[in-house]
């Protein structure tokens, strides 16, 4: 017995749209940041080259977020990045675009009802709770 996988409406038509919380979004930032720092140490100084750990995590940002929706620490906060019309995934470009206005740091801070921040409603986005499907259910 199949059955069609549930889809629900887009965020930005959806009258009982919920937004993924502040807390897991803030330690999604920080678990991904901390990959971040591990990672640029392989090919700079994260503390002689602060710039290194942030071009890490825009090209993290743009690869995890445009072809997974996920990076790793949303992964394991469960909480999902999906495009604001469509709910689905916003793409490399988008997701690039909002890694580089994240790096900025002062667009997060202004966020809307949705808890869309500057960099979400600029590349179209929304971070949202993540639904997990078990396998056999």
């Amino acid at each position: 017995m199949t059955t069609e996988p549930h889809h629900a409406p887009p965020p930005a038509t959806d009258p009982t749209f919920v937004p993924a919380d502040l807390g897991r979004r803030f330690g999604a930032l920080v678990i991904d940041w901390v990959l971040c720092l591990l990672a640029s140490g392989l090919f700079a100084s994260p503390t002689g080259d602060p710039w290194a750990p942030v071009v890490v995590l825009i090209v993290m940002y743009g690869f995890f977020l445009g072809l997974f929706a996920q990076t790793p620490g949303m992964y394991i906060t469960r909480i999902r990045c999906v495009a604001w019309a469509d709910g689905g995934r916003i793409g490399l470009v988008r997701a690039s675009l909002r890694g580089v206005l994240l790096a900025l740091v002062v667009p997060a801070l202004l966020m809307d009802q949705h808890r869309r921040g500057l960099h979400d409603r600029l590349s179209g986005a929304v971070v949202v709770p993540a639904v997990r499907v078990r396998a056999g259910r």
